[in-house]
């Protein structure tokens, strides 16, 4: 995603300085082991939890891209004519770029997108919903009809009200929540279908933090929460009136994970499971005593778990999966069992692995897990695990150093791959300044 931190994203570390692992699990082995323990294998489901980025459908509960595997070409060898490396027979094009009109609809794209989600529509449409990390932030929406064309463009939350929107998840009820990352941040709520932006909650009670990420089980409304922080924390709030299956009270616990091991769980090589607990949060919404900011959240209770730096998070199939860009890894909270382990880390796959950074983080119904990098190189990517343990890139940008991959989400019938490069072509464009988001379009699913 785009670390969601305006203020501006720190720099990833170096290659140079990243530690290395010096044990050769396969890309396969690790993937296998991990899934199958977990029973993900094959698993079904539509894409309803969030992570950033996803599918929900208006009205009838869910909606997926896709009932087969991911299953696309390699990616082309020379760039396509958007400076893409896409997979062989597919194709791109630009649908919005920061500060220009969105096609034909009078309607000016913002900077800086991030978080981002697609809702479908009853007339066979979609929305695609996109966070802006800057001062003002908000969150844009673009209007599709069935066959992808754009038919609109407009403001769903205003960035007058928020700022520096990283990223968000989709609720179970079809809506949009919008993470602020700094330290006073919330997290917001709207609606994707709100031409005039004014359907909008501001959720207190999810607690005030450098929000990243929110997801939800759709079984009990349980939200999950990252915090983009180098000892940021790993919460959940539990609504005092949860009204599953509809949408819940906004009062209720806010809650830190504890990871009950004498083990380093940051330790080179360490997996899990581990089990946890969850330990309140006594003042969810610290705030200013004059111009001293109260004890922050992640610090009220020092015997919680630090994850250095939560991204993406994603629910489905009773696990919440969530990548930590410090360590670069992706983790899964097995929500029955109350354990959580380390489902891949790059150390694993050294010397040369294909996913050497983590943000945001979607899952498709077939098992298959689609993270994008954020690292300062130029060739960041989209990769898909593969459920059957195989990882593969999806697209990779060209000459835009200093940029991220972020947004990812397919449309409802799986034929484009929406994503967006946060700053743009070019080296090392400033913040506020630039963007552009893609669609690349090809038949992603096996049938």
């Amino acid at each position: 995603m785009i670390e969601f931190v305006w203020v501006q994203p720190s720099m990833p570390v170096p290659k140079h300085l990243r530690r290395r692992a010096r044990r050769g699990l396969s890309r396969r082995e690790i993937l296998q082991s991990s899934f199958a323990g977990l029973g993900l294998l094959g698993i079904g489901g539509g894409l309803v939890g969030c992570g950033s980025s996803g599918t929900r459908s208006r009205g009838d509960g869910g909606s997926s891209p896709a009932r087969g595997a991911l299953d696309f070409p390699d990616l082309d060898t020379t760039p396509d004519e958007n400076g893409l490396l896409i997979p062989r027979g597919f194709k791109s094009r630009v649908i919005a770029q920061a500060n220009q009109v969105v096609g034909a609809t009078g309607f000016v794209w913002h900077t800086d997108p991030d978080g981002a989600a697609v809702f479908a529509a009853p007339d066979g449409g979609w929305v695609y919903a996109s966070n802006r990390e800057f001062l003002p932030g908000g969150v844009d929406a673009i209007r599709f009809d069935a066959s992808g064309e754009i038919v609109s463009a407009y403001n769903i939350l205003p960035g007058l009200l928020t700022r520096l929107n990283c990223g968000g998840g989709i609720t179970p009820w079809g809506t949009w929540l919008s993470g602020e990352e700094y330290d006073l941040g919330v997290v917001w709520e709207c609606d994707p279908f709100d031409t005039t932006g004014t359907r909008v909650t501001r959720w207190s009670g999810l607690g005030s933090f450098y929000h990243e990420a929110v997801a939800i089980d759709p079984a009990t409304n349980v939200f999950y929460e990252t915090e983009d922080r180098p000892d940021g924390r790993f919460y959940r709030f539990i609504p005092d009136a949860p009204n599953v299956g509809g949408r819940p009270g906004e009062t209720g616990r806010l809650q830190a994970m504890r990871v009950l091991t004498d083990e380093t769980i940051n330790a080179e090589g360490a997996r899990g499971p581990w089990r946890v607990d969850w330990l309140d949060i006594p003042n969810p919404n610290p705030g200013l005593i004059g111009t001293v900011l109260q004890q922050q959240t992640r610090y009220q209770v020092p015997e919680t778990t630090a994850f250095d730096g939560g991204e993406g998070i994603w629910y489905q199939a009773g696990v919440v999966y969530f990548t930590t860009k410090g360590d670069r890894r992706v983790w899964a909270l097995d929500i029955a069992a109350q354990t959580v382990e380390v489902l891949y880390d790059d150390a694993f796959h050294q010397p040369n692995p294909i996913l050497d950074s983590v943000d945001n983080v979607v899952m498709t119904p077939g098992g298959d897990l689609i993270v994008v990098e954020d690292k300062s190189e130029a060739n960041q990517q989209a990769v898909a695990i593969r459920a059957d343990g195989s990882i593969a890139a999806m697209i990779q940008l060209v000459g835009h150093e200093g940029s991220e991959v972020t947004g990812p989400a397919f449309s409802p019938d799986g034929r484009f791959f929406y994503f967006s490069s946060q700053r743009g072509p070019g080296d090392g464009n400033s913040v506020g300044t630039a963007g552009i988001t893609y669609a690349v379009e090809g038949p992603w699913f096996s049938v």
